[in-house]
């Protein structure tokens, strides 16, 4: 392995910290409009139901992901809500039946965030001003973005860098600091402050009023929204202000210029000091004039306790700071201050006063706080406690702190309010929430507290089922009381004090991380007999984790495995179709009862390659091809339902067939309709087919189409050639029909007629009582050329034309809209370039071979437009709204029409639609096939309640919509896959039918217990613990796990632990008192868990638990093979390594222990028996069978011993300086050992002569996370990941000099991840077609192995070996993206991925990896961009795809 590619295949999605602003829209959008639809019964006071006021946007970083989403607040009585209703009751509060958020935009970082900020613009309730996200990534990087309407997405505004060698100055001469840069902004916007270095305060200028740094503010004016901008920066040394020690800063309210304090501590103090020197922070107030960039200081407050680490500014009115420390909370202003002791350790200054006390105890380091209300802050502890503090105050002084317990919640990384009534809870740890409070003051709560706690008792059902559907851990503290009471402690308090909360989790977002070890183990329903790719979906990863009580075991798979219900033998299949049929004769009132989403199929229809099937969907799938009316003597192009389901339409390749059940109505033929227009096209026959009631599109073999238009009130069809497009003869590559449903059709608003975007839909219902005609009909065609036009149905006026649609832009704005200028050079530009380089790569023939267009259902939701080219490419656009300005007039010289004048023709055009692609990184595109294209796209409603389309052909996967984004999941169980559709009846629940290409056809469903809102598909195990260390038991398939869960015991019990029981010490506690000694404290109790997964898919059983004794910590679990010495056979046994965790008084031990598994899984007592146990000096860290001897790393030392059957001898040992092994990895009989500071040793062991000697080690110091071996062919390398988030890949090469005569291991490459790399797992990698076809190095590929590896963001990639063509191909591609790609915030690939050190002495290693995340931006360039770049670095656009494509593949392990 001389060279590697890094791959991100799972990206984090542990929330570090959030935010939120008005970003993508302003206060003022959400005045409230007239309500058009309740014009029967319009209430006086429509206004007062404002619900919830104006809701921001929530901003997310996880790691170096930014997500901006937007809150959708389902009201009381709206359309949702009853739509809602029926599915799960759910909590009403402050009209608000729910909320849920909807993702705007999603970008990947080169550069992890540090700290985040909105900056805020001020202004009134109807202010028009949006926020703008300051970022700021280590060392000292600012990036400003805003929120640019035209591109829907994010758009820097200003950068500011002080790093590099004219900055060097401000680290003063130190390289490591504690913390990278924080920011903070004045609540009224006026400027924002940074943090870095420790000591450099960067004071941010925001632009007041209008004036912006980029000139671009007369393009707004018509629209009127402007972000906030940041002006000029500079720098204030908090070093001249005689700080030292700076812990945090917040800007305060209530001051006519910016007003930051600063926590600060003078001098430093640490725990064994604390009884002399105490309390060591102060406070010190700067007031901040930007102009004349000075900062006096206008108050201070001295002796603050040393372990204050938190500032919070309190809102207007009140004004002020919250200093919260580990014991007490101090509230401080200029006028005032006061404190509250949290518990028993809190003291005061001079120990002679006492400080008030709060009613319980309570610990609140490493807390997070946000304010509910201007007087009420919410706090989360470390236990995931939510606690609130309220402040009593009288006018602006406040007389005391109280703090009472709330609801448990998830363990949170940060909190920020969401509006006046949500907030967000942000978790590394566990999942996500956004929930709704409500508050009430006493006196209202009385009349209504009866009712209040009625429903509060019924809640819990409720509740429960919807934890089932979330299955979020978090949610689980949450459902035991979603409205509580809390008063405040004093009866004579004053009424405003007395305030109750009441909660409701309104979403949540999964988190699989932190992972901290995951293995590799077979899914239940395991195909034995699967081969190659589809193999890989019999695995499944089994995850350590989260934190605590929010411990799980994350199982993730990255493809889906659908539970088969049966399957039958159908060879020769080419397509399958369900529709349903309504029995109108019979009863029309029957059919109302059943909802429009859970009427039963009636017809499934199969075509085969010369004949048709048609089978009866009723208990039994039976045949009725002869007794029904059906075209049956050829092969089926399509089949759907017509009119309301009351009619069925089957299309074949020379006509079409109206049927009422079983009984044709209409008969139609396609010949003989065009024979006038030209002789020659009698013989053309259907090619492809979309349906969208009432109408059916047809495109022909000769490259025309045909609409077949019904009439409701007959349910009769007729045939028509749009003259439209018959004029233009240009020929049609790919058509659909686009049908934007819904009572205000999205569409519409694009247009900039009047009547069109307030047009009525007039609901027709038809017999069947669901909505018939709601909305309108557009077609979308596209053309040989790579040009796109949609049309509306039925007059075919062209509505919006994009010129190269093919290509892949990025945005698609209508050409109409585009100035002429830009229109003409760039029409001109890429002509000329195609051309030129058409002759080296066939490109002309890059043509859309199927297009799909959809809007699910949803209240918000905005159509996505799909596009398959004919080398197999994805393109996904999403449609936004965007107002063009009406300065930007298309001026009529553009008439290219002919004759037609371009003011009528712009009239009725969706001027303001535009689309923006999305990235499909995740998607492994197939071979480019040369059959005939069949249809691969086939949307669905509503499998198992989930929504989005299935892709056929040879790399199935499904493709989700949740919350307006794409979730990509392939299929790879069953090869590759010739038809499918869905089907709902009896025995098969909202399923699907699907038909593989071998011929066999299968009736499955999906999997319910598992989330597929997330990268890869994920089922979350809540453990109520925190799992440290999981492995696989093959042959019984178990997954022994260590666990550990917070016990609390009383003193004495923890203090008899600490002492040595060799030496037999006797306890003094006399300087204790009794109340001291019964007090409790928390100690983790450790045990191995033995879970079997649950054969439905349900909750996994723990079969047997291995209980560890007092203060034992179980540190590995291993399944190792040992060969028994007596018996002369091998033995699996469980081994499991043990340290005992005393303090320092007591020399380290461990134990080793040894389990058989039994055969019997029935009587879980005999599961596992303890066969043999051993105490040994050291930390037992690490264990691992080497050759069926067992080898151990106990403390410093590594023994190897050999198995007699009743114990272990040691045979071998090698003292190393180790430190602490943190992994031990085996190859054959080469050892690789990690150790916690003193970097990697390699070793080998000789059976004769029985020793262990060394073979090389890594001089440096590196303190090691995970360690593997990399296997490439016949070349070994050793990788290692370090605490500061690189990792490194070195070999052995004894013959070169520079490796001191083999001593010295020699670094092969280096890369930074961003993240902690906590575990490798090596598995080999599948081959793939370009391999298959170069068979000269067919056995050179056989034995390579790539490493997946697993961090604590809740992220997944992999390292793979790459041969040096391919590499040096990529590698230049990678040069070349650095520049031609626009990144954003303005960061730098390259710099992100150097190895950083840390300030240690570092020799820069060879740059010998690919970096993935930067590569898949050349799939997302334009068709030309793609082109240009390949030819500069002198390959060709198909032979990079195929490499990114192989290396996919080749890495597709579950």
């Amino acid at each position: 392995m001389s060279y590697a590619a890094y791959k991100m295949m799972h990206w984090p999605t542990s929330i570090n910290s959030c935010g939120s602003g008005f970003i993508t829209h302003s206060r003022a959008d959400f005045v409230p409009q007239i309500p058009l639809i309740q014009t029967e019964e319009l209430e006086p006071e429509w206004p007062a139901k404002r619900g919830i006021g104006p809701i921001p946007n929530l901003v997310v970083t996880a790691a170096n992901i930014l997500e901006i989403y937007i809150v959708r607040v389902v009201e009381e009585g709206s359309r949702e809500s009853k739509n809602a209703g029926q599915s799960k009751r759910s909590i009403l509060m402050d009209g608000v039946s729910g909320a849920s958020l909807e993702l705007v935009c999603q970008y990947r970082l080169h550069g992890n965030v540090e700290s985040l900020a909105v900056l805020a613009k001020g202004g009134g309730e109807n202010s028009r001003r949006r926020d703008s996200i300051v970022l700021a990534f280590q060392d000292a990087k600012i990036s400003v973005l805003e929120f640019d309407d035209s591109i829907h997405g994010l758009r820097t505004t200003s950068m500011h860098c002080f790093e590099g060698t004219e900055w060097l100055h401000l680290k003063r001469g130190r390289e490591s600091f504690a913390r990278g840069p924080l920011i903070k902004v004045d609540p009224q916007g006026r400027c924002g402050s940074v943090l870095v270095y420790g000591l450099q305060m960067i004071i941010l200028k925001a632009a007041q009023g209008g004036s912006g740094l980029v000139g671009d503010e007369d393009s707004f004016s018509s629209v009127g929204t402007v972000s906030a901008r940041i002006e000029s920066s500079y720098i204030i040394n908090l070093r001249d202000l005689d700080m030292k020690h700076i812990k945090d800063f917040v800007f305060v309210h209530g001051y006519i210029e910016p007003v930051m304090v600063i926590l600060h501590e003078r001098e430093l103090t640490w725990a064994g000091r604390v009884s002399w020197k105490h309390h060591t922070c102060m406070l010190s107030a700067l007031s901040i004039s930007t102009t004349l960039k000075q900062h006096p200081l206008i108050w201070s407050a001295m002796n603050l306790p040393h372990d204050a680490y938190k500032l919070l500014a309190v809102p207007s009115p009140i004004g002020g700071v919250l200093v919260v420390g580990a014991n007490t909370i101090h509230y401080h202003s200029q006028s005032a201050s006061c404190a509250l002791a949290l518990n028993s350790y809190a003291v005061s200054v001079d120990s002679s006063q006492e400080l008030p006390r709060s009613s319980f105890s309570v610990e609140l380091d490493a807390a997070n706080a946000t304010w509910l209300l201007n007087d009420v802050a919410l706090l989360s502890t470390k236990t995931g406690e939510l606690l609130l503090l309220t402040l009593v105050y009288d006018g602006r002084v406040v007389q005391r702190l109280d703090l009472s317990k709330s609801n448990p919640s998830v363990l949170t990384s940060d909190i920020t309010m969401v509006g006046e009534s949500l907030f967000f809870l942000a978790s590394q740890l566990g999942d996500s929430l956004l929930v709704q409070f409500a508050c009430r003051s006493a006196a209202s709560m009385l009349s209504s507290g009866l009712n209040e706690e009625y429903g509060d008792t019924e809640g819990d059902t409720p509740s429960a089922k919807r934890l089932r559907k979330s299955s979020s851990d978090a949610l689980q503290d949450m459902a035991s009381g979603e409205e509580l009471s809390l008063f405040g402690s004093a009866p004579n308090n004053t009424e405003s004090a007395q305030k109750t909360f009441s909660f409701a989790v309104r979403d949540s977002l999964v988190n699989i991380g932190p992972l901290k070890d995951f293995s590799y183990g077979l899914r239940i329903n395991a195909d034995a007999s699967a081969t190659g790719i589809s193999k890989q979906s019999n695995y499944e990863l089994v995850c350590c984790s989260g934190h605590g009580k929010n411990g799980a075991l994350c199982v993730l798979r990255q493809s889906i495995r659908p539970e088969m219900i049966t399957e039958v033998e159908l060879p020769g299949c080419k397509g399958i179709w369900t529709v349903y049929h309504k029995s109108t004769r019979h009863n029309a009132d029957s059919s109302r009862t059943v909802g429009y989403d859970d009427e039963y199929h009636a017809y499934l229809i199969i075509s085969l390659e010369a004949r048709t099937m048609v089978l009866e969907t009723a208990d039994l799938l039976s045949e009725v091809t002869e007794s029904v009316d059906y075209y049956v003597q050829g092969r089926t192009i399509a089949a759907g339902n017509l009119f309301g389901r009351r009619r069925v339409v089957q299309v074949f390749e020379r006509g079409a067939r109206i049927l009422d059940g079983s009984f044709m109505t209409q008969d139609l033929s396609f010949a003989t309709s065009n024979a006038e227009s030209s002789s020659g096209s009698d013989n053309s026959t259907v090619l492809s087919v979309s349906i969208a009631d009432p109408y059916v599109l047809l495109r022909m073999t000769d490259g025309s189409i045909r609409l077949l238009i019904g009439d409701p009130s007959t349910c009769t069809v007729s045939i028509q050639t749009p003259a439209a497009v018959e004029s233009s003869k240009k020929t049609i590559s790919a058509c659909t029909l686009y049908h934007d449903k819904g009572p205000e059709p999205w569409l519409r608003k694009t247009s900039t007629d009047a009547w069109l975007s307030t047009g009525v839909g007039e609901a027709i219902d038809g017999a069947d009582g669901g909505p018939l005609d709601q909305g309108d009909i557009y077609c979308v065609v596209c053309y040989e050329s790579g040009a796109m036009e949609i049309f509306d149905v039925p007059n075919f006026n062209c509505v919006f034309t994009v010129d190269k649609f093919a290509s892949g832009r990025t945005h698609l704005v209508d050409t109409y809209v585009r100035d002429l200028k830009d229109s003409q050079t760039d029409i001109n530009r890429s002509s000329e370039e195609v051309t030129g380089q058409g002759r080296k790569e066939n490109i002309q023939d890059m043509k859309v071979v199927e297009l799909a267009m959809q809007r699910w259902s949803g209240h918000h939701s905005r159509p996505f437009l799909f596009g398959i080219l004919t080398d197999g490419t994805i393109l996904c656009y999403h449609a936004y709204l965007f107002e063009v300005p009406e300065t930007t007039k298309i001026e009529d010289s553009f008439s290219t029409q002919g004759s037609v004048s371009v003011t009528n023709v712009s009239a009725s055009r969706l001027r303001n639609l535009r689309f923006v692609r999305i990235p499909l990184d995740t998607y492994i595109k197939e071979e480019a096939t040369n059959g005939v294209p069949c249809q691969r796209i086939t949307i669905f409603k509503n499998i198992s309640g989930y929504q989005g389309f299935f892709l056929s052909g040879s790399r199935p996967a499904w493709f989700m919509v949740f919350r307006e984004r794409l979730r990509v999941h392939p299929q790879l169980c069953d090869g590759s896959i010739v038809a499918f559709t869905v089907l709902h009846n009896v025995n098969c629940n909202h399923g699907l039918i699907y038909v593989t290409s071998q011929g066999i056809l299968k009736i499955c469903q999906l999997p319910s217990v598992t989330t597929y809102d997330n990268y890869w598909p994920v089922q979350k195990i809540p453990l109520k613990g925190t799992p440290h260390q999981v492995t696989y038991f093959a042959e019984k398939n178990l997954y022994p796990l260590i666990v550990s869960v917070p016990v609390h015991k009383p003193l004495n019990q923890v203090l008899s632990t600490l002492i040595d029981q060799e030496v037999g010490h006797q306890i003094d506690n006399h300087n204790l008192s009794s109340a001291e000694l019964h007090r409790t404290y928390t100690v983790d109790e450790f045990e191995v868990r033995i879970l079997e997964p649950d054969r439905n898919g349900g909750p996994w059983q723990t079969k047997a638990t291995i209980p560890m004794q007092n203060s034992e910590n179980a540190l590995t679990v291993r399944v190792v093979t040992l060969f028994n010495t007596t018996t002369k056979e091998n033995e699996t046994l469980l081994a499991i390594g043990t340290a005992y965790v005393q303090g320092e008084d007591v020399a380290a031990r461990g134990r080793v222990l040894l389990f058989s598994v039994g055969k019997n899984s029935d009587n879980p007592q005999n599961l596992v028996t303890e066969v043999y146990s051993k105490e040994l000096k050291g930390a037992i860290s690490a264990l691992a069978s080497l050759q069926g001897h067992l080898l151990i790393a106990s403390g410093p030392k590594i023994i190897l011993h050999k198995w007699t059957g009743t114990e272990l001898n040691g045979i071998a040992f090698y003292d190393a300086p180790p430190l602490y092994v943190v992994s031990l990895n085996i190859v054959k009989s080469f050892i690789l050992i990690g150790d916690a500071h003193k970097s990697i040793y390699f070793l080998s062991w000789k059976e004769q002569g029985a020793q262990l000697s060394l073979l090389a080690k890594d001089f440096g110091s590196l303190d090691c996370f995970a360690t593997e071996f990399l296997i490439d062919g016949s070349t070994l390398s050793l990788m290692v990941s370090d605490d500061q988030k690189n990792i490194q890949i070195f070999y052995y090469a004894p013959k070169m000099s520079e490796s001191w005569k083999g001593q010295k291991l020699l670094s092969r490459a280096e890369f930074h991840v961003g993240a902690h790399v906590t575990k490798f797992l090596r598995l080999q990698m599948l081959s793939t077609a370009s391999d298959r076809t170069s068979g000269a190095q067919v056995s050179d590929k056989t034995n390579r192995y790539a490493l997946l590896f697993g961090t604590l963001d809740g992220s997944l990639g992999c390292i793979a070996p790459l041969d040096e063509l391919t590499f040096r191909r990529l590698q230049s591609l990678q040069k070349k993206l650095v520049d031609a790609v626009p990144h954003v915030a303005g960061l730098n690939p390259r710099s992100f991925r150097q190895f950083q050190s840390n300030g240690k002495a570092h020799r820069p290693g060879p740059d010998s990896i690919v970096d993935c995340e930067l590569l898949g931006h050349y799939e997302m360039l334009p068709l030309e961009e793609q082109l240009d770049i390949a030819n500069q670095i002198g390959t060709t656009r198909s032979q990079i795809i195929t490499n990114l494509n192989d290396l996919s593949l080749g890495t597709s392990f579950l």
